[in-house]
């Protein structure tokens, strides 16, 4: 399933669900989609070229999780991020550009003591072999959440709880969402097809 199909999936999935009630958590005004996972600042080459030939880039936010809010949050749907930044520039960055987008960032946590991961990746040639995407995520405020560091009440916030499989592996100590059965007859949205 291509990104886009994830989105709208996604999307009819919430609408859906968006006629159920979901208790509000402890703090937490129920909300139609939570998402947690790592967000990253990207940087795309201002002109096409390998990232090793490239003078300049343009900043951009990347991320599963927040791209499928950003996408939710402008169809009309409330969406709530839970996540954790970088007390740093790049942290303040995706927070106040996601948080325009119309999704509540308030259960993003900052750590003073671990930077916001970043990534550069070519522009345009996705489906050819000269992409080249750097992850430097490694040590960063995300890859660190784990129980007692981010907010467990909100992940309960949501009629959907959207979930990759990337924060999980880089996150091995993050809680298990407390959350309801899926109701009779409910819906899912396959990961997407690799």
């Amino acid at each position: 399933m291509t990104g886009q199909a994830a989105t709208e999936a996604a999307a009819q999935t919430a609408t859906e669900a968006a006629t159920g009630a979901v208790p509000e958590a402890a703090g937490q005004a129920a909300v139609d989609v939570v998402a947690l996972g790592e967000s990253m600042v990207t940087f795309r080459p201002a002109h096409p070229g390998r990232l090793a030939d490239v003078s300049s880039f343009d900043r951009g936010i990347g991320g599963a999780e927040s791209n499928v809010l950003c996408a939710l949050a402008a169809a009309g749907h409330t969406t709530r991020w839970v996540s954790r930044v970088g007390a740093d520039g790049f942290g303040d960055h995706l927070v106040e550009t996601i948080g325009r987008y119309g999704v509540d960032t308030s259960a993003v946590g900052r750590d003073p003591h671990r930077p916001t991961g970043i990534y550069f990746r070519t522009a345009d040639d996705r489906d050819t072999d000269a992409h080249e995407v750097v992850y430097y995520r490694a040590g960063s405020a995300a890859s660190a959440m784990a129980r007692g560091s981010v907010d467990e009440d909100a992940l309960g916030s949501g009629r959907v709880l959207h979930l990759s499989g990337i924060t999980p592996a880089l996150s091995a100590g993050l809680p298990r969402p407390r959350t309801p059965p899926p109701a009779p007859g409910a819906r899912t949205v396959p990961p997407a097809a690799p």
